[in-house]
């Protein structure tokens, strides 16, 4: 069964400008995908519908998520919640309530599945806390589950949000430049992460990348906007220079400078200790 089945999908927004133009593509269940552009090639817009939080134009067009249909001819459907348990979407900035606990943000992935009263009083069953912490030491920081999330670096924010994907239990995961703000040996561990929820736990991964050098590392699949557009939808090891070039003209260059910048970060991050495994 598809992950993620799209069909004729455009977004034009109020300046006329069309941020995603008849836009088709199919994810199967247990890849990991890389979604690659210039800025403002529609990636996060994309991914934003994906998720049921933005309605398409008014037109004939689909989006499946796991053989449920979320949004239907620019409709979002009634059931848009029920859909979006199965979905975790990890956002660049984090998305983390900086003044509870990490153990509390971890938490609020299992609001779907505890009643009201328990909602209210922060009071989540005993089960639900123990999963939480298991899934904290998974992700490296299980030391800090009872620290304000907002005491955190940027990297372990990150990976408390991978954490809350866990306690969520969803099956797709969704994550929007999620190294973009992260140095370089943060940002390897936050990668191996998501190929660890991805290989060991089965989840589907959709990741927007500026890096082309870490789609080609750790997402075997590559989709490539242009202008709303996809322009390329292939393995990852055929995204070469001379291929962007031919897809993207000068604006390869915003690509090409990620893509040989961070490779020699990278080189040297193989220095230090590797990811913890789960």
């Amino acid at each position: 069964m598809d992950a993620i089945r799209i069909e004729r999908l455009t977004k034009t927004f109020r300046n006329g400008r069309k941020a995603l133009d008849s836009v088709d593509l199919r994810v199967e269940e247990g890849e990991m995908v890389a979604l690659i552009g210039a800025s403002g090639s529609g990636k996060s817009t994309l991914l934003r519908h994906i998720a049921g939080f933005t309605a398409s134009d008014p037109a004939p067009s689909h989006v499946t998520l796991l053989g449920r249909p979320i949004q239907q001819n620019g409709r979002i459907v009634r059931e848009v919640r029920s859909i979006r348990r199965d979905v975790a979407f990890v956002f660049q900035q984090f998305n983390l309530v900086g003044r509870l606990s990490v153990l509390t943000n971890v938490l609020i992935g299992a609001l779907s599945r505890v009643s009201l009263w328990r909602r209210l009083a922060g009071r989540f069953p005993r089960g639900e806390r123990s999963f939480a912490m298991e899934s904290l030491s998974a992700m490296g920081i299980g030391e800090h589950a009872f620290e304000r999330a907002s005491n955190l670096s940027g990297g372990q924010q990150q990976r408390a949000a991978l954490a809350r994907a866990l306690v969520q239990r969803a099956r797709i995961v969704l994550a929007d430049e999620p190294i973009a703000s992260l140095d370089p040996e943060s940002a390897r561990r936050v990668m191996e992460l998501m190929q660890t929820l991805n290989r060991e736990h089965n989840l589907t991964v959709v990741v927007s990348l500026h890096q082309i050098d870490i789609a080609m590392k750790y997402c075997p699949r590559t989709i490539a906007l242009r202008d709303g557009r996809v322009v390329f939808d292939g393995a990852s090891e055929r995204l070469t220079p001379v291929v962007l070039r031919e897809l993207y003209g000068a604006s390869a260059e915003e690509l090409l400078t990620n893509h040989s910048a961070p490779s020699a970060n990278m080189q040297a991050a193989t220095a230090f200790a590797t990811a913890a495994s789960i």
